[in-house]
């Protein structure tokens, strides 16, 4: 939640519109602040999806999250075909899908030819109420219970195994004629260079097998004929815009396969993770979708020929990268506060509750006026949330037009992480959702009520009066 705009004239909020490019190419969403559908009306308004953002406003409440599909099915194309120009082997995309499931989401990833990564068995449930194949789906977790494991097994969909504990339950709940397909997640010990929180790739990570137990963890897969390992995953971390940790990952995944083949292990698939990241503020640079698989298909393809090993079926799981952008937060501005020489702030209806990315990463957002896209921009204010903590702020010293109570702010890039980790803190009832589409505009989540806020409380008799 730092400030980190740049010096220099500020004009509108219109110049954080996306980039026209040649009609030859495709805009790479990652490398965007808003949605590719983005426009500005003739009346100062901004446009989503061919939707009117203020309308959507007026018609679904705020705070709401608009989801642009054009953008979320860009970004699934652009893995998906990259995958196919560049890796000579058989590929598959996964949507991570922690950044963001619900039905809608995971149904419009499937339709693009993707699979999904799930968590939980609440995600897990999510993506097959959804439509999604199960042999497309595939269920991580560093402490999957018995009841996640079983519905996985039930459901026929991939495990990716995490830790010994796992292993052993596995192969005690087994059906004797219904092996388990399983990979194997392993900690690869590669550092990037990102929040403390989201590095999942070096050795002291809470995931994955250490990579000192290779030996052994191969050896007691290979006596176990219940369990059907099909693969070896990784993953380094997320908001990662360096190449070399990727590409350094997929040399020792391959080292993995040949290790492996040691053991009388088959393994035909290899998982990268994903990790890409997007462009939150001007100063981002992260790689295009393109580039990246680009990358990781070549050093790939090269390590398989230098160890003479067949090309795996090649996966990744980007979350992040596909959803992010595609996704605005539109809020209804009410309450200021000026203290002279020190700071304004400028309240919202919304903030930790639907977004709390910057109380716990500091992450930080640009925002712009929906009715005033084309004003100047001539305040810094901090941006507050309305709950009841002081460090409910959602973006501090944000450049923004003159704003007025009832003004319709919306912050960009909050496809990630925002609906999936909202709260009811101070009981205020989650935020409604839409996916625009072609100036249409269809509820895929609904706002929580009151009602909804109590349906699981319950009073006990002796504390009734």
């Amino acid at each position: 939640m730092v400030s980190t705009h740049p010096t220099g004239v500020q004009h509108s909020g219109s110049q954080y519109l996306p980039q026209r490019h040649d009609t030859n190419t495709n805009p790479s969403p990652n490398q965007e602040l808003l949605p590719l559908t983005a426009r500005v009306h003739h009346h100062d308004l901004l446009e989503i999806g061919g939707c009117n953002v203020t309308t959507l406003v007026e018609q679904f409440g705020s705070p709401l999250y608009i989801l642009d599909e054009e953008t979320l099915r860009s970004a699934c194309q652009q893995y998906r075909d990259a995958f196919k120009q560049y890796y000579k082997g058989e590929s598959q995309v996964l949507y991570a899908s922690k950044a963001w499931n619900c039905l809608a989401v995971c149904a419009i990833a499937a339709s693009e030819g993707l699979g999904i990564d799930v968590v939980s068995g609440g995600e897990l449930y999510t993506a097959l109420q959804a439509g999604v194949s199960p042999n497309k789906i595939y269920l991580h977790g560093n402490n999957k219970s018995r009841e996640e494991l079983i519905l996985a097994i039930e459901s026929d969909v991939t495990i990716v195994a995490d830790n010994w504990y796992e292993l052993r339950t596995l192969v005690e709940i087994a059906q004797p004629s219904l092996p388990i397909r399983i990979m194997l997640r392993l900690t690869p010990g590669i550092e990037c260079h990102t929040h403390e929180y989201i590095r999942t790739g070096h050795l002291d990570s809470k995931f994955g097998f250490d990579p000192n137990d290779l030996d052994e963890v191969f050896g007691f897969v290979s006596q176990q004929p219940i369990l059907n390992c099909v693969g070896v995953h990784a993953h380094i971390g997320s908001q990662i815009f360096e190449r070399q940790p990727h590409q350094d990952l997929a040399a020792v995944m391959v080292q993995w396969l040949r290790d492996a083949r040691k053991y009388g292990l088959n393994i035909t698939e290899l998982n990268v993770g994903g990790g890409l990241g997007i462009k939150y503020i001007e100063s981002d640079d992260p790689p295009s979708i393109e580039e990246w698989v680009k990358a990781i298909c070549e050093v790939i393809q090269a390590a398989c020929a230098a160890e003479n090993l067949p090309l795996p079926k090649l996966l990744s799981e980007p979350g992040r990268s596909l959803i992010a952008t595609a996704c605005v937060t539109a809020y209804t501005i009410g309450s200021s506060k000026v203290i002279p020489e020190i700071r304004t702030y400028v309240a919202i209806d919304g903030g930790m509750s639907d977004n709390p990315r910057p109380i716990t990463y500091q992450s930080v957002y640009r925002a712009v006026v929906a009715n005033k896209m084309s004003s100047p921009l001539t305040q810094t204010v901090t941006i507050a949330g309305k709950h009841c903590e002081s460090g409910d702020i959602l973006i501090k010293n944000a450049l923004l037009p003159k704003t007025e109570p009832g003004d319709i702010l919306v912050v960009m890039g909050t496809g990630a992480y925002n609906y999936s980790m909202a709260s009811n803190y101070n009981r205020l009832p989650r935020p409604a959702a839409v996916v625009v589409a072609n100036g249409e505009a269809n509820l895929i989540l609904q706002r929580e009520t009151y009602e909804d806020l109590i349906r699981q409380d319950r009073l006990p008799e002796r504390l009734k009066k």
